[in-house]
């Protein structure tokens, strides 16, 4: 029996099974098994931010500039993102906890047969040919109906993305294989879809792994009750120990304590929705102090910036960083947990060497 992991093993396991050694963009997410996205430029798009760490040479864009040549979808899981394709049956057909009413159903079925003669279609064209006005989003404000129903398209699987012009999706027909309804396949379904977020975030602590089987109702609502079972069964089979009173499971076949999980000597600066730094309960336990996405937090009550990148040195997470870039040069500024490491050599080499490689990897900015 291997030895029970200290908090330092867990740091350093954290930090190496996600890290791994740069590869194809493929490869990079089918390890991850799925790459949150967002808008917000911030030097770059969170996906890019992410990919750019485990993919060789990889430039901003270049997700969405190979997308139509690779087998990977838009799709939602635990949030949105990009994941392999061969994913989409643990969740497709799915079936939403908000159910349409009968004109929303004949408006999208008007909409379907448009996208199926079109072939694919710009959001501009559906308002065009049907101008269903405007509707109340989510957050009390108004949008274009026409793109609101298209998501609810989209989400239901009716769509898919085929592209993105200028990043605005174009949306073509999709088409799911009919799923095995008995309780036995969706319960292993459920427990695939666990096992996929686990394998990305793990280690967990015991509340974040109840907290990521909630969010898979977002990607997989109609698997609820089996989610549940699924979670009760990982609970029993995943590896795990408690460090200060804090549960803690992983993988059954991963070792934190191996010497595999050592960290290198560089310097990164992460996304906000690195896998690194997603989990914030994590995040606090592992290194000690509260890191916040503040891009919707009003300026006057920021604490890190609009859009704070944690920076990681070796497995600490020392800091983070605002960058923008001007004319091809980085602005970057920093903030410190606690004292600044600037003073080793070490780390201002590495520093150096992870700013050119952030300057690199936006140059492909222009173009995405």
């Amino acid at each position: 029996m291997p030895p029970s992991p200290t908090l330092d093993d867990l740091r350093r396991h954290a930090v190496a099974r996600t890290l791994f050694t740069p590869t194809t963009l493929l490869t990079a997410i089918r390890r991850l098994g799925f790459v949150q996205a967002d808008p917000i430029r911030a030097p770059a798009r969170a996906q890019d931010l992410t990919l750019r760490h485990r993919v060789k040479d990889y430039r901003a864009g270049d997700l969405e500039r190979r997308y139509t040549r690779l087998p990977v979808e838009e799709d939602c899981l635990v949030n949105y993102g990009f994941l392999p394709r061969e994913h989409l049956a643990l969740m497709h057909p799915r079936v939403s906890s908000r159910p349409w009413d009968a004109q929303t159903r004949r408006k999208a079925a008007d909409v379907l047969a448009f996208v199926r003669e079109r072939g694919a279609v710009h959001p501009r064209e559906v308002e065009q040919a049907f101008a269903h006005g405007r509707v109340t989003n989510y957050w009390g404000g108004t949008s274009n109906a026409s793109t609101h129903l298209l998501d609810g398209m989209h989400y239901r699987g009716m769509l898919r993305v085929q592209r993105r012009d200028s990043g605005t999706r174009i949306y073509t027909a999709a088409e799911h294989p009919v799923a095995d309804d008995s309780e036995a396949a969706r319960v292993q379904r459920a427990a695939a879809l666990l096992d996929l977020v686990v394998r990305k975030y793990a280690p967990l602590p015991s509340a974040s792994l109840t907290y990521l089987a909630r969010l898979l109702g977002y990607g997989a609502p109609h698997l609820a009750a089996q989610i549940q079972i699924a979670l009760r069964q990982a609970r029993a089979q995943l590896a795990s120990g408690t460090i200060d009173g804090t549960t803690w499971y992983w993988p059954a076949d991963e070792n934190p304590c191996s010497r595999r999980s050592q960290a290198d000597e560089r310097v990164r600066l992460l996304a906000p929705f690195d896998p690194v730094a997603w989990d914030r309960r994590r995040f606090e336990l592992l290194w000690g102090w509260t890191y916040k996405f503040e891009a919707y937090t009003p300026a006057a009550k920021r604490r890190f910036g609009y859009y704070a990148l944690p920076l990681l040195w070796r497995d600490q997470m020392v800091g983070w960083a605002n960058v923008t870039a001007k004319d091809g040069r980085l602005q970057p500024s920093f903030g410190y947990a606690d004292r600044s490491p600037a003073k080793d050599p070490a780390f201002r080499r590495a520093l150096e060497d992870e700013l050119d490689d952030m300057t690199r990897f936006l140059a492909g900015h222009a173009s995405a």
